[in-house]
Parts: C-alpha cells; sequence; structure tokens
C-alpha cells in the first residue's frame, strides 16, 4: 500500500483515467435537449483496509468502475484500527447517484466502508464485555460487530490478569450512526448471548 498524502499512487492511474472517461458523460445534456444532467461533486469515504499488497487498487477499482473521478487518497500505516487494519481516506468526484452506486459496490466487494460522505458516527458509548473473549475468538466478535452498518469499533481494550485461557474483559469504545446507538447495542447484546458473554452496557462519562 502507497503512503503518499497528496494524490493517487501510481499504480491506480489506470483506473482513475478509466473514471475520468465515464464521469464526464454524467453532465452531458440528454438526446432530447433536456436538462443537463447533476454536476459531480467532491466526496469522501473512509475506508478500513487489510495491510496486504493489491488491497488498495482493488478498493480504488469500484469507484473507478462506477464513474467516480479519484482526487486523493490518504493513510498512515501508523494508525491502524482496532482489527489490526489500515484506515483509508479517499476523496473522489461522482454525482450524488453515483456516489450511491460506489458505496454499494464498494460493500458488495467486501471493502468495509467506516464512513461515506455526510455519513457520521455521531454518538459514542462504550461497553464492557466479559466472559472467555478469546476462546470464543475476540477478532471474530469485532469483526460481526464491525458488520453492523449501525457502528464501528473505535477503541478496544483487554484486560485478562489470569491468563488468556480464563475469563477476561474488554472494553470497547463504540461509535454509532446518528440515531441509531440502540441498534449497534441490540447488535453487541445479540452477539454476547450467542456466545456466551456478559455485556455492561453502557458506560456513560467514561474516557476510553
Amino acid at each position: 500500500m502507497s503512503d503518499r498524502r497528496d494524490g493517487t499512487p501510481e499504480d491506480a492511474l489506470a483506473a482513475e483515467d478509466a473514471a475520468d472517461g465515464s464521469a464526464g458523460t454524467d453532465a452531458d445534456p440528454s438526446p432530447d435537449g433536456g436538462h443537463a444532467a447533476a454536476a459531480p461533486s467532491t466526496h469522501t469515504v473512509r475506508l478500513e483496509l487489510v495491510d496486504e499488497p493489491g488491497q488498495l487498487l482493488a478498493a480504488l477499482h469500484p469507484i473507478a468502475d462506477n464513474g467516480g473521478n479519484l482526487l486523493s487518497i490518504y493513510h498512515e500505516r501508523g494508525n491502524k484500527t482496532p482489527r489490526g487494519r489500515i484506515p483509508v481516506e479517499v476523496d473522489f468526484e461522482a454525482t450524488s447517484e453515483r456516489f450511491e452506486e460506489i458505496v454499494d459496490a464498494l460493500r458488495s466487494e467486501g471493502v468495509n466502508v467506516m464512513q461515506a460522505g455526510t455519513e457520521r458516527y455521531a454518538e459514542e458509548v462504550t461497553i464492557l464485555l466479559f466472559g472467555h473473549l478469546i476462546d470464543t475468538d475476540l477478532s471474530d466478535t469485532l469483526s460481526r460487530i464491525e458488520a453492523c452498518e449501525s457502528a464501528s469499533v473505535a477503541d478496544v481494550s483487554l484486560a485478562a490478569p489470569q491468563g488468556t485461557e480464563e475469563v477476561s474483559s474488554a472494553r470497547l469504545r463504540l461509535e454509532a450512526r446518528a440515531g441509531e446507538t440502540d441498534a449497534a447495542l441490540a447488535t453487541v447484546r445479540d452477539l454476547a448471548a450467542d456466545k456466551g458473554l456478559r455485556v455492561v452496557e453502557p458506560l456513560a462519562g467514561v474516557d476510553a
């Protein structure tokens, strides 16, 4: 993955060129002489990618293939998400209609879209999980929470004073979309019940 902060990686230039060609047709007048289509505007998506060769380019293809004109890419390899993945911010131009298609295409390709455009994780809640977190696969637990479109795991703190084979606890700070905190918590409750874990929520006023 590239560390360039002021533009797209060289490997993605071909994808960008293809996007330029397709995106340019959006503003053309309709054949019947009607008004031109809506002009493209700048959008930002925040993605979570596995730190493996080719992942960035694979994530850019759905943008280019659906008419997005890539503007810039920004990521920091040292700033990883709780699941050990790399957050990547991509700016591109597209009409509102194509933007929705691009976000859907990214998710269809298995790319975790943490934030799309004005879609904000505006609410924050901290919870505690107790139980055999390691034996029940903590990574899977976090992945299943992330799969809930209502929330993202912003921070994880694991405590296993008696060793990983015994009961441990984890403090999770969740960022939920505005008005969707209840849906995010419902996902955590169902997951905890499925894995035999105990959940304590929410913890108001806790600095995670």
